[in-house]
C-alpha cells in the first residue's frame, strides 16, 4: 500500500496557481454588467451611433438573456469538460476551453447583434468557460487531502472571481475607447493566449506518478483531521452518485447559492446608476470581483476548520439579511451601505463556488471529481434564472426590489437544507457499522 507523502510536491502548487491563472481569464462572465450597461443605455430598438454604430439598444430582459444562456451552457459543458479532465488531461481541457471562449468573443463582436451575443457570448463563450473551468479545480484538488482542499479550491476558483478586478475596468476602457465590438474581440484574443499558455502547466498526480503511488499528505492537527475524517473513503462513479439523493440536494443547494450572486452580477453596474453614482459603476463591479475572490479563498479556508455545512449556512443567512437591505440602500442613495450589502452577496456567491466542489469531493471522492462535480455544477447553470427573472421584474415594476426579496428567501431555504444533507454511506461502510 502506498504511504502518505510528507508534503505536497512542487507540481501540486504549480497546478494550483496555473489553474488560478486560467480562471482569471475565464472570469470574463463577471464583466457582463459593463456590456449590459452599454447595451441598455438607450431606448430599446434604437440604433447606436459613433463607436457602436451597427448595434441597437436592448431591453433589460434581453440584456440578461446572453448571460443566462452562457451560464446554462457553461454548466452543461462542465460534464464533458470534467470527463476530458479525468480521462484525457486538464491541459487539453483548458486549451480547448480557451479557444472556444476566444471564438465566442470574436463572433459576438463581429455580428453586432442580439443574435451574435446569444451565439457568441451565450453559446460559444459558455462552452469555452465550461470546458476550461472543469480542468483546473479537480486537477489541483487531487494533489491534496480533504483537510487542505478548502484552501486549494478557494485559491483556484478565486482566480475566476478575481477576474472582475481587472476585467471590469479593462472592459470599460475598451468599450469607451474602441466600442462594444472591439472590446469583445480584443479580450477574446488576449484570453485565448493566456489560457493556452497556463493550461500547459496543469497536471494530475496520475500524470506525474503513473504507477498510482502518490498519496496526499495526512492532516497534522485535530481540527483539520476531523474534516478529513468526515470525507468518504470510496471513489464513487458518476452512475453511483446519481443513485443517491444527496447528489440532487447538492445540485439544488448550488442553485440557491448561485441565484443571489447572479442577480447582483447581472445588475452591479446599474445599481450605482440607480443610487445616483453611475459614473462609478465600474468601481462597484471591480470591488465585487475583489470580494468574490476573497470570499472563495476565505470560505474555503474556514470550511476546513468548521465544516462545509456550517460554513454554507453562515454565508447564506448573512447574505439573506444583506439582500433585504439593498432596496433601502438604493432608495436612500446610501453608497457605503450599498457597497457593504452588495459585497456580502459577492462573498456568499464566491464562497458557494468553493464549497460545492468540496462537498462533492467529501461526499463522492477525488478520483472522479471532474465529471462528478460537472454534474453537480448543473445547479450553478440553473441558478442563472434569477438574472433573467430580475430583468423581467425590473421591466414590469421599474425596480429590482421584489427580486432581492425573493432571492433572500431562497438563501434561507438553502441554509436549512445544508443542515439536513449528510454524505452518503458506501455499502461497505454500512456493513462495517
Amino acid at each position: 500500500m502506498a504511504e502518505h507523502c510528507a508534503k505536497e510536491p512542487r507540481q501540486a502548487w504549480i497546478t494550483t496557481f496555473a489553474g488560478m491563472a486560467v480562471n482569471l481569464c475565464l472570469g470574463i462572465l463577471y464583466a457582463w454588467s459593463m456590456w449590459s450597461k452599454s447595451l441598455t443605455g438607450g431606448k430599446a430598438g434604437e440604433a447606436m451611433t459613433g463607436l457602436n454604430e451597427g448595434w441597437t439598444y436592448l431591453t433589460n430582459a434581453q440584456a440578461a438573456t446572453p448571460l443566462s444562456l452562457c451560464m446554462i451552457t457553461f454548466a452543461l459543458l462542465m460534464i464533458p469538460g470534467g470527463r476530458i479532465q479525468d480521462k484525457i488531461s486538464p491541459k487539453f481541457g483548458a486549451t480547448l476551453g480557451g479557444l472556444f471562449l476566444a471564438a465566442g468573443c470574436i463572433v459576438a463582436g463581429l455580428m453586432k447583434s442580439y443574435t451574435g451575443l446569444i451565439l457568441g457570448f451565450g453559446i460559444l463563450g459558455g462552452m469555452g468557460m465550461g470546458i476550461g473551468y472543469a480542468a483546473p479545480t479537480p486537477a489541483a484538488l487531487k494533489w491534496f487531502g480533504p483537510h487542505r482542499r478548502g484552501l486549494i479550491a478557494g485559491l483556484v476558483v478565486g482566480g475566476y472571481g478575481g477576474a472582475a478586478l481587472y476585467i471590469s475596468p479593462l472592459a470599460k476602457y475598451l468599450i469607451d475607447s474602441f466600442g462594444i465590438s472591439k472590446s469583445f474581440i480584443y479580450l477574446g484574443i488576449f484570453f485565448a493566449t493566456v489560457v493556452v499558455i497556463a493550461g500547459q502547466l496543469l497536471k494530475t498526480p496520475n500524470e506525474v506518478y503513473p504507477d498510482g503511488s502518490y498519496v496526499p499528505p495526512a492532516p497534522k492537527c485535530a481540527r483539520t483531521a476531523k474534516v478529513a475524517a468526515a470525507a468518504t473513503r470510496h471513489d464513487w462513479s458518476a452512475r453511483e452518485m446519481l443513485r443517491t439523493w444527496q447528489f440532487y440536494a447538492l445540485a439544488f443547494m448550488f442553485i440557491l447559492t448561485t441565484q443571489s450572486g447572479m442577480l447582483i452580477i447581472a445588475n452591479a453596474a446599474k445599481l450605482l446608476v440607480t443610487a445616483g453614482a453611475g459614473q462609478y459603476a465600474w468601481l462597484l463591479v471591480a470591488y465585487g470581483g475583489l470580494v468574490n475572490a476573497l470570499g472563495r479563498v476565505g470560505t474555503g479556508f474556514y470550511s476546513d476548520k468548521i465544516g462545509r455545512a456550517n460554513t454554507y449556512t453562515i454565508n447564506c443567512m448573512i447574505s439573506a439579511c444583506c439582500l433585504l437591505l439593498v432596496p433601502y440602500a438604493l432608495k436612500t442613495q446610501n453608497i457605503p451601505l450599498l457597497f457593504i450589502v452588495v459585497g456580502n452577496a459577492y462573498w456568499q456567491y464566491g464562497g458557494g463556488l468553493s464549497l460545492m466542489p468540496l462537498f462533492t469531493g467529501d461526499f463522492y471522492g477525488a478520483k472522479n471529481l471532474g465529471v462528478n462535480y460537472g454534474l453537480v455544477f448543473i445547479g450553478w447553470g440553473l441558478g442563472s434564472f434569477m438574472a433573467k427573472l430580475g430583468g423581467v421584474i425590473q421591466d414590469k415594476t421599474g425596480s429590482l426590489d421584489y427580486a432581492f426579496y425573493i432571492s433572500a428567501g431562497l438563501l434561507v431555504v438553502g441554509s436549512l437544507l445544508a443542515q439536513v444533507v449528510k454524505r452518503p454511506t458506501w455499502a461497505e461502510e454500512k456493513t462495517a457499522g
